[in-house]
């Protein structure tokens, strides 16, 4: 093959070419049938080559695909915004559109502080988080993450905005189990701000399930009703980073919703445009937007494609689509299906260490010691193994970050489309088993790996 002029994620990796998808399938050139079981990095929620999606593609397209927001609005820009407005909590009537989740949880960043400057209060410049989090690539979403191995090469850069310990139940850095624990990872927060001072943090973000730097990390019932409670008493803004679970990903609308707490700010992306359009959003409450509303009017942020008719059809076209065949409703019960699957061949694979997650965003985390919970050594590279191993089975999933450290662990997720039937299910489970037989048949007896605490 000619030299490839195309900077991909390992440079001088081979990656198959892709020719097109159909479903919950993707198939390459040579042929070969993929199970997206990722919904690529978690986006492709309804799949691929939907027609209705397509036709909304050229419908716009004959008419207009680019206007400058500074100029013009435009009919799918205002008929998106107002439809989000409807599914989402009463108080977030603003969408700030953008081209994607780094974008707009760096927006949010700049609302939450530019909210308090429009009410006089010029020392709030913080954004807190929390360790095993990922906020987005660019330099202020990477402030904001907890991500450890994506924060390492621009430290010098980054503000030290994660603070507070993840809600990581299964490695509960106390050794204690909710709701025994009094939520000691919740009330961390409190801590944090007192000594920091409440009069200089502007809002705390988090994602209301963990994903790429947790493996689908589920917090507790009222994990969220004290960090709401937390940020409220202390005057701070509450971000919920909704880019990976919104648009359905876990049964509902917004993750949030299943903890009853609204958030003051939203972010959307991925499952928004469902891999169609580049397209994500900053969702705004009311009382955030009203002293921007009565002062500057104008939030201090924006990029050249923001709001583009074309991506806003395509997307519109999404919420329609998911509205008219009753997906979401059906997401829980097809996660619990899925879920059960799993658990079946935990029993059957003692590496399998823990299995999380909510609707159709599961995780899956690997362990040398079942009962220990060891991770495995980073020289195994478990994580990239089985994921090559996957795609060998035709099965594509996606890595996550574990452990205590959120570095020396391995994880997967695995998140279909949100149209995956259960026939398709049970041929996802099936490539999964495939992919486990290969990793111990080839991995775990090559270096003689003696596992440890198995399970009756």
């Amino acid at each position: 093959m000619d030299r490839t002029y195309l900077i991909k994620p390992v440079i001088d990796a081979e990656y198959p070419m892709i020719d097109y998808g159909k479903g919950v399938y993707l198939y390459d050139s040579e042929g070969k049938e993929y199970l997206d079981a990722s919904s690529g990095a978690i986006t492709a929620n309804i799949g691929h080559g939907v027609q209705e999606i397509i036709d909304a593609m050229t419908e716009q397209a004959k008419r207009v695909s680019f206007v400058y927001r500074s100029q013009f609005t435009s009919e799918p820009a205002e008929k998106l915004a107002k439809k989000i407005a409807s599914l989402s909590f009463p108080e977030l009537n603003w969408c700030f559109f953008v081209n994607s989740g780094s974008e707009a949880t760096e927006t949010a960043m700049k609302i939450s502080i530019q909210y308090w400057q429009e009410k006089g209060v010029m020392t709030k410049t913080k954004v807190l988080s929390r360790w095993m989090s990922y906020h987005g690539i660019t330099l202020g979403a990477l402030s904001m993450s907890g991500h450890t191995g994506r924060r390492a090469r621009f430290i010098p850069l980054l503000e030290d905005f994660p603070v507070i310990q993840p809600p990581y139940c299964y490695r509960c850095p106390y050794n204690k189990e909710a709701p025994e624990c009094g939520y000691l990872c919740a009330n961390e927060l409190d801590n944090i701000i007192r000594r920091m001072g409440s009069e200089h943090i502007a809002a705390f973000i988090a994602e209301p399930i963990i994903g790429a730097s947790g493996a689908a990390i589920t917090p507790p019932k009222d994990y969220y009703k004290i960090i709401k409670e937390i940020c409220e008493r202390h005057q701070i803004l509450f971000i919920a980073d909704e880019v990976m679970t919104g648009f359905g990903r876990t049964g509902t609308m917004l993750a949030c919703e299943q903890w009853g707490v609204e958030p003051d700010i939203v972010t959307l992306g991925k499952g928004m445009g469902a891999g169609y359009t580049p397209i994500a959003a900053t969702l705004v409450g009311d009382h955030v937007m009203e002293p921007i509303v009565s002062g500057s009017k104008t939030i201090m942020g924006g990029h050249t494609l923001s709001a583009n008719p074309q991506a806003c059809a395509v997307s519109l076209a999404v919420i329609e689509y998911l509205e008219k065949n009753k997906i979401i409703p059906e997401v829980k019960k097809k996660g619990e299906y899925l879920k059960a699957k799993l658990l079946q061949l935990q029993k059957s694979f003692s590496f399998i260490g823990d299995i999380r997650g909510r609707g159709l965003m599961l995780g899956i985390e690997f362990v040398q010691n079942f009962v220990e919970k060891t991770p495995f050594p980073r020289t195994m590279k478990v994580t990239e193994s089985m994921i090559s191993i996957a795609q060998q089975h035709g099965l594509l999933v996606y890595p996550a970050g574990a452990g205590s450290d959120g570095v020396n662990g391995d994880a997967v997720m695995i998140a279909p489309p949100l149209t995956i039937t259960y026939k398709e299910m049970d041929d996802l489970i099936q490539r999964f088993k495939e992919t486990l037989q290969q990793f111990t048949n080839f991995y775990l007896n090559e270096v003689d790996l003696k596992l440890e605490g198995d399970k009756e």
